[in-house]
């Protein structure tokens, strides 16, 4: 038997892992295109700004940009009583900053949490979540999105989507000019093997990084959701809660309106879960969650 702070632990631990081995392959990756192109520093640099400068606005705005994306309006005391409450107090025990609080009017059961940092922190329910859950499940779905908040996990990915980016325009630059330059000065540079061996690995790591890149991504994105799952027991001090939650949500076959591949891994449970019927583990590598059944096996574990 498992216990929450050990679980916590290690989610904790698998997350770092594989964050390590997404730099690691980054890294790689930016290295043998640099080299078979004939980049310098001052292009990875160029790249760097660039990715960088388009997921800043992101990082800075994704508050405001998605909560327009999903039509969420302001919940108030008065009218969503036991959610505002619920967050209220689950803040409080967990000592962050009571954050703002909106709806989205949807029959559709999800939820998501936003911002930067806990200081600008917005958790958002659906109507059909606060109207088909009772106060002990809705605690276990607002812990688990506040433990998003507490574990800088909007930070996290920002940092991971600057890096997919970089590799992004790094290989499009390289399939698209990197080819004809190296071609050009082949004599100029008396190159060798080691430059044509170095030239293959670029055009097949150019091919290959982005498609990696972005999994990876995704990896780390399903990583972070069972660590706020842990989190949120930990919090809340009730696992059952949120289990029964879980299998209460993904029972619902109704999509979210709302939602759309820019934002869905954003929410507790995938909004579009609904809109294909892939399956298998190969189709499991591009879900921005892991399996219902699994996170809630290891909540009851």
């Amino acid at each position: 038997m498992v216990n929450v702070y050990e679980r916590v632990a290690i989610n904790k631990r698998n997350s770092f892992v594989v964050v390590a081995c997404f730099f690691a392959f980054i890294t790689a990756a930016i290295y043998l295109i640099a080299r078979a192109a004939g980049y310098g520093l001052d292009a990875v640099a160029i790249a760097l700004i660039i990715s960088g400068l388009s997921s800043l606005g992101g990082y800075y705005f994704s508050d405001s940009i998605v909560l327009s994306l999903s039509g969420a309006k302001p919940a108030s005391k008065k009218a969503h009583f036991h959610f505002y409450t619920v967050a209220e107090n689950l803040a409080m025990a967990a000592k962050l900053p009571m954050p703002k609080l909106f709806i989205i009017e949807d029959t559709a059961m999800n939820a998501f949490a936003t911002g930067r940092d806990p200081q600008h922190a917005v958790v958002v329910a659906t109507t059909g979540l606060l109207s088909r859950l009772n106060r002990t499940q809705l605690e276990g779905v607002i812990a688990h999105e506040l433990s998003h908040v507490q574990n800088y996990d909007i930070r996290l990915m920002s940092v991971v989507s600057v890096l997919v980016g970089l590799v992004a325009l790094l290989s499009d630059w390289f399939l698209r000019f990197g080819l004809r330059s190296s071609h050009s000065s082949d004599d100029d540079r008396n190159s060798g093997q080691l430059q044509v061996l170095l030239l293959i690995l670029g055009v097949i790591m150019a091919m290959l990084a982005p498609f990696v890149a972005q999994l990876i991504q995704l990896a780390i994105s399903r990583k972070r959701e069972f660590l706020a799952d842990a989190s949120g027991a930990k919090l809340t001090r009730y696992p059952e809660g949120l289990a029964q939650a879980l299998e209460i949500i993904s029972a619902d076959k109704e999509p979210l309106e709302a939602a759309n591949k820019a934002t869905a891994h954003l929410y507790f449970s995938d909004p579009l879960r609904n809109r294909h019927d892939a399956v298998g583990w190969f189709a499991s590598l591009f879900n921005t969650h892991p399996p219902v059944a699994e996170r809630i096996k290891a909540l009851r574990a």
